[in-house]
């Protein structure tokens, strides 16, 4: 395992002991080291925010992690990049499961789930708020779609959003039968 590997594996390491909501923090980390607000990050801003979680690099190491992780070739990293590189690797039982419970929720399959698509597969009128009169049940489905949406909170959850979420929760069980299972149930596939 050469350095870049070994650092992403420590900052992995870091996001996935905060739990499921590890890697979506990584998102607000990712923004407050964004100082120029360019929605990406070059290897000074990324060393400087590494520096502050413990993990001290020289520049051609943080160089190395931004060039392996840069995949549109721009030189930077953009946030999808970053979560990408930290997500933890799956296996395809468990991404074929996660891609499985989002195509439930994608009713009209253009990628994006949103509360419209919410909408046409599950119903609010039982939760206890809006039985009550303080939410109408597009709020409930909002707040619903917000767990899985990324922390600028656009009402629009991408696949790579969806598989953010569980990864975290796809560490703390062992096999792949006890996630598919999970899934399964909660999903209703």
């Amino acid at each position: 395992m050469d350095a870049v590997d070994a650092t992403i594996e420590r900052l992995r390491a870091e996001c996935l002991s905060r739990g499921v909501s590890g890697i979506q923090s990584l998102a607000r980390f990712f923004r407050r080291l964004d100082q120029d607000k360019s929605r990406a990050l070059d290897a000074r801003e990324l060393r400087r925010g590494l520096a502050e979680l413990g993990m001290a690099l020289d520049e051609a190491e943080a160089e190395g992690m931004c060039k392996r992780w840069d995949r549109d070739g721009s030189g930077t990293l953009d946030l999808e990049e970053f979560l990408r590189a930290l997500r933890p690797p799956m296996s395809q039982a468990r991404e074929a499961i996660i891609a499985a419970a989002f195509a439930k929720l994608d009713r009209n399959g253009d990628g994006v789930v949103t509360v419209d698509d919410l909408r046409e597969v599950y119903s609010g009128r039982a939760h206890p708020k809006v039985r009550s009169g303080e939410w109408t049940e597009d709020e409930v489905l909002r707040h619903f779609l917000d767990n899985f949406d990324s922390p600028e909170k656009d009402g629009q959850v991408t696949l790579a959003e969806f598989q953010d979420y569980y990864s975290g929760l796809s560490t703390s069980m062992d096999t792949d039968e006890e996630f598919v299972a999970m899934m399964t149930h909660a999903w209703q596939l």
